[in-house]
């Protein structure tokens, strides 16, 4: 009773806060919440996620093996040889190696700035990340299950595209002597810095260590249970969408053909969007609903790239001209990404 005591009065609201995790007590408190309003509603509103979670468990089961696997086996540290070279060529690769990199928007961050901070050129760790977030195996097979095949590779062309683009701006704007010294201040301990710079052991055939087994373990579980905690709150919002939200005005918003809804979305998605595996469905459910498929591609990439706990993040770690030039490019590389998809679906119509 003592240590229990003793427990409880070291719990504030501020470590209250910290601990809970607010997605997960959406999960569970939004069909209680629709109980009260209507039993009928919550129940379709629990079908439709059970429905939608099973059938997308197989491409939910593949990616979290896949990004396990990278993890144990130390794959990661590829990732650090991709930056050296011709600045050119190490633009292009580190944008394909962002593409395929296990990274969400967030999580990139302390690989950023561990690259910076042993002095890998800015525009080639701009390409990066640009690319990480927007991309991943897991990613890819969550958007071919939820938008189809189509989807998925435009979205990978238009996420290395984007990371090429914004790593070139840099390296012009550099030319005139700007963006030295991105970083606020040099960290002096970087979660992810240590295998990055110090060249750690890869061993693909993972299982051989126990230490890597334990590792294959702890990130399957850890991601299956991330995955699983956003994809299911995207399919209760989904369906409250679907039934709440009034199809016309989501076809005057976002409908139609033109530039302005793919611009209104790729601005819309900085404060709207949730997260990179919660907006499939979420943006899904809006193309059903008339959203201009080109629109929905500029909002998941400028969603994906500046949402709003990534762009605190970067606020925190680099300086405001460079923050700035992040955000920028982000939009811009969203328009011209939803444009760019546009002229596809016009070219194969």
């Amino acid at each position: 009773m003592n240590q229990l005591a003793a427990t409880l009065k070291n719990v504030t609201p501020a470590s209250f806060k910290k601990k809970i995790d607010w997605a997960w007590m959406l999960v569970v408190a939004l069909p209680f919440g629709l109980f009260a309003l209507s039993k009928d509603q919550a129940s379709e509103a629990t079908f439709f996620a059970l429905n939608s979670f099973v059938e997308i468990l197989p491409f939910l089961a593949l990616a979290v093996g896949a990004v396990a696997y990278v993890k144990a086996s130390g794959g990661e540290t590829v990732i650090g040889r991709v930056f050296s070279g011709n600045l050119a060529v190490m633009i292009i690769l580190a944008a394909a190696f962002g593409a395929l990199s296990p990274f969400c928007s967030c999580g990139v961050i302390p690989l950023i700035a561990a690259l910076l901070a042993v002095g890998v050129p800015l525009a080639a760790t701009m390409a990066f990340w640009l690319s990480s977030p927007l991309m991943d195996p897991s990613m890819f097979l969550l958007t071919a299950s939820i938008l189809g095949a189509q989807f998925a590779i435009a979205k990978t062309v238009a996420a290395i595209s984007v990371g090429i683009l914004g790593g070139t701006g840099i390296y012009l704007v550099q030319r005139f002597g700007l963006f030295e010294n991105p970083l606020k201040t040099a960290p002096g301990s970087i979660c992810g810095a240590s295998s990055l710079t110090s060249g750690g052991n890869v061993n693909w055939q993972f299982w051989q260590e126990s230490e890597r087994r334990v590792v294959f373990k702890s990130e399957a579980i850890s991601n299956f249970l991330f995955l699983a905690k956003w994809l299911t709150l995207a399919f209760i919002l989904e369906n409250l969408m679907l039934t709440y939200v009034p199809a016309y005005m989501i076809a005057k918003l976002v409908g139609g053909t033109g530039i302005m809804p793919i611009i209104i979305s790729a601005i819309v998605a900085v404060p709207a969007y949730l997260n990179g595996f919660a907006a499939l469905p979420l943006v899904g459910g809006l193309i059903e609903q008339g959203m201009n498929p080109a629109a929905g591609m500029a909002f998941l990439i400028g969603g994906g790239i500046s949402c709003i706990p990534a762009a605190v993040a970067v606020f925190a770690l680099v300086k405001k001209p460079v923050f700035f030039s992040y955000l920028t490019i982000a939009i811009l590389g969203a328009i011209l990404s939803g444009l760019g998809y546009a002229a596809f679906l016009k070219f194969v119509a």
